[in-house]
Parts: structure tokens; C-alpha cells; sequence
């Protein structure tokens, strides 16, 4: 028997192993890798060996004394000689065991007459290439560990092997091992390795040593079905989906991470125990069942925050792909709007020059038939045709996205969300459309305060006179796309003067001064006066709203009355009064709403038209007839004087006459 010893480099001790020189045997029991491996030997042979020159200048001869034959007849240690090479070992074929550790041997070679060799050791040398073993058919465990190898070769003829050691070279991938179906234990910590994978056919391992590489993710571990331990700590792996091929092993009682990014996560541990059940240790530490029983629960957990957020991806991107399609259909429509008003260009000037003076758009079309980008065909695919708009309340803002979205005001909100909504935000809608909408918008939500608008079509500071019958804003955003109002340069200072009852504090995020408000004044006050005294009456009264009328007519009520009568509360009464009315004559109308006037008041000129004709007409009748009611009556007049004295000349006759008439009646 051969004793050994194997010590890992963390400081525990392994147990002693004890290698049978049987072919019964076939394999080693017992764990021969835990970490990194090293090798101390009870004995130093090395003591009682002497190497003497051969005729090959550069390999010296091994000679051991009779004694030493027969003590150590097939084991052999040149553990710190300091070969540079392998000496030339002739009549030791019987050898089972070969220490060479610690040298300086830079190639593998003299040893390919030692066919008998089971235990080959090489740790702590200088070799670069494996090599010179294509005859070692019976070598079961080679330890090569603490070289400069750097790529695994030439292991062919190794298919008895039982234990590959290479730990601490410079091995970067995994290869040329897959043949090597009795392989019990792989060591390749120390390596410059970045990945795992390529471990098809190592059927019987079950110990793999990967610490302290650079490895980042791990494949098809679980394709080695008697594999035990794995050993990963002091890597790169950051997610366990690096490394979910783990959760298929049916084997693997024993797995490290420490040292990982991985297991610096607070989810680290439960994650690991939920999708690996069948493991009995972690990091070196057992795994009890109340610590079981916690990933379980946490895993749920982990599952059900999983399943909300993959829902509010769902939910974000859907929201991404109807404002694309809302942003698409806009697009097309301002591209027809543009088409269609170049197309009208020099054929009806006047009207041309109305709509332009309405700042009116069409905003009713036949669905598009152009090309539309691949991709984005393809994302909307999903979407039915329904999700043309869009609603969003998310926290305090209400979110508008294309015309339909206006429809949602006729909802039932309820008390608490309508409440909480105090910024209305407007895209892809024409602002025609959104001020029919604005007294809804009043009544649903009261404690709206903030007004956006983006894509909108605001185009001229009229527009802005429709926000005035709002109950309150305190702030106006106005973004500059899809919105060439914002291009004037006193945009601004007109939205302060026509909302000046509004109290504004912000216009598109920027502090409102007392200064501004005296800007806006000076600017477009005068203007406003001239707009209203300009204006009759009649036509004031039918533009200003009920209560503003009853405040007109009581300016108009006390024009004629005494100065003395009228108090000073009565005079700035009458100030402010005037200074509201003022603005309210800076109105707006909609195309639409301008259209169904103009057809009203076509509707009502027929209407007025056909009535007055006939009544001209039966005037005409009239008095036509009357006309011939005087020519014919003086001759009218003598026949019926004539008739009625004829009749009653004979009163006789008369009397039974009328008698007969009157019987005849009944």
C-alpha cells in the first residue's frame, strides 16, 4: 500500500487516503479535492537517491540503492531536488507512484517506460504543456497543479483517470476532456477561466473545483449526473440566471458562491435554496430546514413582486406602443392637414383667410393606408383597433393621449380620484377639441390647477381666451412641440392679461412676477378697452356669459345716474367690473362651433325668408280681394235689396217659404 497525504490550501486538513494497488479497484474513496490541492509525503525518498551523469549530457540517471528497492519498490520521490528535467528512470517499471513536487521541471518526459504508474505528481513546477503521458494507460490520478499550463491536451490515453489536478495555471477554457468518463475529480481553481461549459461525457464526476477564475456564467453542469460538490467561490457570477443550469442537477448536494457578486444580494441565499431543494450544504455551511422554510417563503414573495413587475412591463410597454400609434395617426393627420391646405391654396382665398383667422384644423379622417415602418407594424401588431388613445392617472396627473381620450370625462370618477387630480395633461389633441371639453373638465375635476399641452395646434394667442372659463390654473405648460404659439414672443404676457383672474403663478415652470403682470397689462390693456367700446351693445351682451350680463347692465343702469348718488364701493365695483368685462370681449370660437353658427343663422334667414313671403303673399290676397269687393258691391248691394223685396212682396208666400226651409232643415 501507498500512503498519502492531501491538505487544502484553506488550512483543513483532507483525511488520509490510502490508494490500493488493485485493478479491482475503480476508483479512490473518500474526498481527495476540497479547494486547492497540495501534497506532503510521510517519507523523503529523496534522501537515499542518487543521480549520476549519463551519456546524455542533459538528463541525469536515478539510481537507488538495493535497500531503497526493496523498501519503496514502487514508489518513488524526488519532492525539492531541484530537477530541471526529468531524469531517466530505467529498471523501476514496477513504479506505482512518481512525486516530482516542488522543482523546476519545465516538460513532462522520461516516463513513458513507467506504464505501470498510477499516481503521477508534478505540483509546483515549471511546465508549460502536458505532454509525454500517451503511454501512462493506467495512470489514475495526475496532479499538475501550481504550472504554467495553459491549455488542457494530450490526456487521450488517460481514459482510466480518476484525478486531474490542475489548479493554479493559466488555463482559459475548458477542453479535450470529455472522453474522460471515469473521472471523479477535476480541480481547475486558480485558472484564468471566464466561462464553464464543454463538460459533456465527464459521467462519473463528481467533484469540480472552479475557484478563484474569472468565470461569469455556467453551463451544463447539469449534464453530469454524479456530480456532488461544485466549487465557485471568488468568481464573477452577478445573477443566477448565470448559473439557473444548477437548478437541474439532481446530484449536487454541495455548491460555493462566497466571494461572488452574487452573494453580496439580499435575495442571494433564498434564491439559491428555492431553486436548488436537493442541496444539504452552501458556502461550506449545512443548510437547516427553518432556513429552508424562509427561502421558501421568500421566494414567494420575490415570486409575486416578479409577477407585478413583469405585469407593469406589460403595462409600460402597451403604454409605450398606443402612444406610438396615438403619435403615428397624429402625424398622418397634421400630414394631410398640411397636403389639404396647400392643395386649397389660391382657389378660395376668403375662406382660406377665415379658417386661418379661427385657427381651425380638420380633424376627421379615413383611416391611413401609407407604409408605415416594419417595426413599428410589427410592435402594434398587439394592439386592437380600439387603442388609438389613451388614460393615465398616475399619482396626481391626469395623462390625454390622442382625441378619443376626451371621452373619459364622461366617466364616473370617483370622489377620491377626481380629487386627487390637479394636472390635466393634453397630447396628440387638437385644442378645438379639447375646448369643448373644458366645461366637463371643470365640473369632473375641480382641483385641477395645472394645464399641459403637447401637439396640441396652438398656433394663435386667441386660443388661450378659451381657458378663461375654467375655475382655476395656476400653472400653464406649453410645450413648444406641435405648439408654434409658443414661438410669438408675448405669448406669454397675453396668457397673464386674459387669465389674470386666475392669479397664475407659473407659465411653463417659470415663476410669474408682479412685473410680468405689469407688462401684460401695459400691453394689451388699451387693446382690450378699444375691443369692447368698439363693439355694439347687442353683439357685447350675446358674447359675455349670464352673470357677466347682469354685471353689464348694471354699468349700463348706473351711466345715468348722478355722480352723488353712486357710492365709491359702487364705483370700484363698477372698475372691476369693467375691467372683467373687458376681457371677456377676447373671445374665442372653434371652426365647429363657428360652422354650427353658420348654419344656425342660414337655417334662420330661410326660415325668416319663407315666413315673410308668406306673409307678403297672403297680404296680396287681401288685399287684392278687397279691391274687388269694392268694385262689385254698390251692384251687389241693389240685387240683394232687390231679392228681399221681391221675396216678402207676397207675405203669404213668404211665410211658408221660410216654414218649408225650415222643415226641410230638420
Amino acid at each position: 500500500m501507498i500512503p498519502g497525504k492531501y491538505r487544502s490550501v484553506s488550512g483543513r486538513a483532507a483525511s488520509n487516503v490510502e490508494f490500493k494497488l488493485n485493478k479491482e479497484t475503480p476508483s479512490f474513496p473518500g474526498r481527495l479535492l476540497q479547494h486547492d490541492l497540495e501534497r506532503n509525503y510521510s517519507s523523503r525518498q529523496g534522501d537515499h537517491i542518487n543521480l549520476v551523469s549519463s551519456s546524455m549530457p542533459s538528463f541525469p540517471i536515478l539510481q537507488r540503492s538495493s535497500e531503497e528497492k526493496i523498501l519503496y519498490s514502487d514508489r518513488l520521490t524526488l519532492e525539492r531536488q531541484k530537477l530541471t528535467v526529468c531524469p531517466i528512470i530505467d529498471g523501476e517499471e514496477h513504479l506505482r507512484l512518481l512525486n516530482f513536487q516542488h522543482n523546476f521541471i519545465t516538460r513532462i518526459q522520461n516516463i513513458s517506460n513507467l506504464q505501470r504508474l498510477i499516481f503521477l505528481d508534478l505540483y509546483d513546477n515549471q511546465i508549460e504543456e502536458i505532454s509525454g503521458l500517451s503511454t501512462l494507460r493506467s495512470l489514475r490520478v495526475l496532479l499538475l497543479g501550481k504550472n504554467r499550463i495553459k491549455k488542457i491536451s494530450n490526456l487521450e490515453n488517460l481514459k482510466s483517470l480518476d484525478v486531474l489536478d490542475l489548479h493554479g495555471n493559466q488555463i482559459t477554457k475548458i477542453e479535450n476532456v470529455n472522453h474522460l468518463c471515469d473521472l471523479r475529480v477535476l480541480n481547475l481553481a486558480r485558472n484564468l477561466l471566464s466561462h464553464v461549459d464543454n463538460l459533456n461525457g465527464l459521467d462519473s464526476l463528481t467533484e469540480l473545483n472552479l475557484r478563484h477564475n474569472q468565470i461569469t456564467f455556467v453551463r451544463d453542469v447539469d449534464n453530469l449526473p454524479c456530480l456532488q460538490r461544485l466549487f465557485l467561490s471568488f468568481n464573477n457570477i452577478s445573477t443566477f440566471e448565470s448559473v439557473c443550469c444548477l437548478a437541474d442537477s439532481t446530484s449536487l448536494s454541495d455548491i460555493t458562491f462566497d466571494g461572488n457578486p452574487i452573494a453580496q444580494e439580499s435575495w442571494y441565499k433564498h434564491t439559491i435554496l428555492q431553486n436548488m431543494m436537493q442541496l444539504r450544504q452552501l458556502d461550506m455551511k449545512r443548510i437547516t430546514e427553518e432556513e429552508r422554510r424562509m427561502a421558501s417563503v421568500v421566494a414567494k414573495k420575490e415570486e409575486e413582486k416578479k409577477r407585478e413587475s413583469h405585469k407593469q412591463s406589460l403595462l409600460k410597454e402597451k403604454k409605450r406602443l398606443i402612444i406610438n400609434n396615438v403619435a403615428r395617426k397624429w402625424d398622418l393627420q397634421q400630414h394631410r392637414i398640411t397636403n389639404i391646405a396647400t392643395n386649397q391654396d389660391g382657389k378660395d382665398s376668403d375662406s382660406q383667410d377665415h379658417c386661418q383667422n379661427d385657427g381651425s384644423t380638420i380633424s376627421a379622417f379615413p383611416e391611413e393606408t401609407g407604409s408605415l415602418d416594419s417595426g413599428l407594424t410589427s410592435a402594434l401588431q398587439g394592439l386592437s383597433v380600439t387603442d388609438t388613445h389613451l388614460v393615465e392617472v398616475d399619482g396626481d396627473t391626469l395623462s390625454l393621449y390622442g382625441s378619443g381620450a376626451l371621452e373619459c370625462l364622461d366617466r364616473n370618477w370617483s370622489v377620491q380620484t377626481a380629487g386627487m387630480v390637479t394636472t390635466v395633461s393634453f397630447t396628440f389633441i387638437e385644442f378645438d377639441e379639447i375646448v369643448q371639453v373644458l366645461p366637463k373638465l371643470k365640473i369632473k375635476f375641480p382641483n385641477s390647477l395645472h394645464l399641459k399641452f403637447k401637439e396640441t395646434n396652438l398656433v394663435m394667442l386667441q386660443q388661450f381666451n378659451a381657458l378663461a372659463e375654467l375655475r382655476r390654473v395656476d400653472q400653464l405648460t406649453v410645450d413648444p412641440q406641435g405648439n408654434p404659439v409658443v414661438n410669438f414672443t408675448l405669448w406669454k404676457y397675453y396668457v397673464l392679461f386674459r387669465l389674470s383672474h386666475f392669479n397664475m403663478q407659473k407659465i411653463n415652470g417659470t415663476e410669474v412676477t408682479q412685473n410680468d403682470m405689469i407688462m401684460a397689462e401695459r400691453l394689451f390693456g388699451i387693446l382690450a378697452h378699444v375691443a369692447s367700446s368698439e363693439l355694439p351693445q347687442y353683439h357685447l351682451i350675446s358674447i359675455l356669459g349670464d352673470a357677466r350680463k347682469k354685471q353689464f347692465r348694471y354699468l349700463l343702469e348706473t351711466k345715468g345716474k348722478k355722480p352723488g348718488i353712486v357710492n365709491e364701493e359702487n364705483n370700484d365695483s363698477k372698475r372691476l367690473v369693467g375691467e372683467s368685462t373687458n376681457r371677456a370681449t377676447l373671445n374665442y370660437t372653434t371652426r365647429d362651433f363657428y360652422n354650427e353658427k353658420l348654419e344656425e343663422i342660414k337655417e334662420k334667414k330661410k326660415f325668416c325668408k319663407m315666413y315673410i313671403e308668406d306673409l307678403v303673399k297672403e297680404a296680396t290676397e287681401i288685399n287684392m280681394k278687397n279691391e274687388a269687393l269694392q268694385k262689385l258691391w254698390p251692384q251687389m248691394f241693389i240685387e240683394l235689396v232687390r231679392d228681399a223685396v221681391m221675396e216678402i212682396r207676397n207675405k203669404n208666400s213668404y211665410m211658408k217659404l221660410c216654414l218649408q226651409q225650415i222643415t226641410d232643415q230638420k
